[in-house]
């Protein structure tokens, strides 16, 4: 596998508030990273700098060794940065097709081809996205995504407001769709056990920090490890060493 996602002493945050800082992360093609921690820890405001949304404080972001401008959506997307939001941001006026229209490319696949991955749309294909369940909004979101040829996907909260079953449908889709299309995807996620089975590699993110990383099955098989990391109790130094 290569790497396809890279960043290096990232720092970043919301005006003069850092939120997160020397943040070193590293995202292989077909892989997926659960990027943890608690509410507040600066998560949402990681994935925000990962798509130029939000300039970097410090540091620096590549993809496919291409380092990217900071605080440039445009371009990051263009490298095939794709985000998914925690608030869905769908056009709820528009049908199923129009929302994975809109976001499709050029000489990139058709909006009907995504019903592979997600066939539950067919039946709303023409329907306004605000009339479609919470699940079926979560499916259009990444087919949109999904539509887009992510080299590098970002998802925040997938699990938000929907019934556990659906969650792992998507989770397994999450996967599959990491596996199918070589992209690399951090999925940032409050059901840790679900997010831990679908992950190749997990990093907690506390206070701003990276507090432990590793691989996925082994932080699962470490609830004590995950628990401190939580709490705040573990250092970065001791995190890397227990979970090596």
């Amino acid at each position: 596998m290569s790497t396809r996602l890279e960043c290096t002493d990232l720092s970043g945050g919301r005006g003069s508030a850092t939120a997160f800082r020397n943040v070193d992360l590293t995202v292989e093609a077909g892989n997926v990273l659960a990027l943890l921690g608690p509410n507040g820890a600066g998560k949402t405001t990681l994935l925000l700098t990962l798509a130029g949304l939000l300039p970097a404080q410090g540091g620096t972001i590549s993809v496919d060794g291409t380092r990217l401008r900071s605080g440039r959506p445009a371009a990051a997307n263009a490298a095939g940065v794709v985000l998914v939001p925690d608030n869905r941001a769908l056009f709820t006026t528009l049908t199923v097709e129009e929302n994975i229209r809109v976001a499709a490319r050029r000489n990139g696949p058709k909006p009907k081809s995504l019903l592979e991955t997600f066939p539950a749309l067919e039946k709303r294909w023409t329907l306004p996205a605000g009339a479609l369940s919470g699940g079926e909004q979560q499916m259009l979101v990444m087919a949109r995504a999904l539509v887009q040829q992510p080299r590098v996907l970002l998802i925040d909260e997938l699990s938000m407001g929907l019934a556990p079953l659906i969650v792992e449908d998507l989770f397994k889709t999450v996967s599959a769709i990491a596996a199918d299309h070589k992209c690399a995807v951090i999925l940032v996620e409050q059901h840790v056990n679900l997010a831990l089975e679908v992950a190749d590699n997990a990093a907690v993110l506390n206070r701003g920090r990276i507090v432990l990383r590793g691989a996925a099955d082994e932080l699962a098989a470490s609830p004590e490890l995950l628990e401190g990391a939580y709490l705040g109790i573990l250092q970065e130094e001791v995190a890397g060493a227990s979970a090596s």
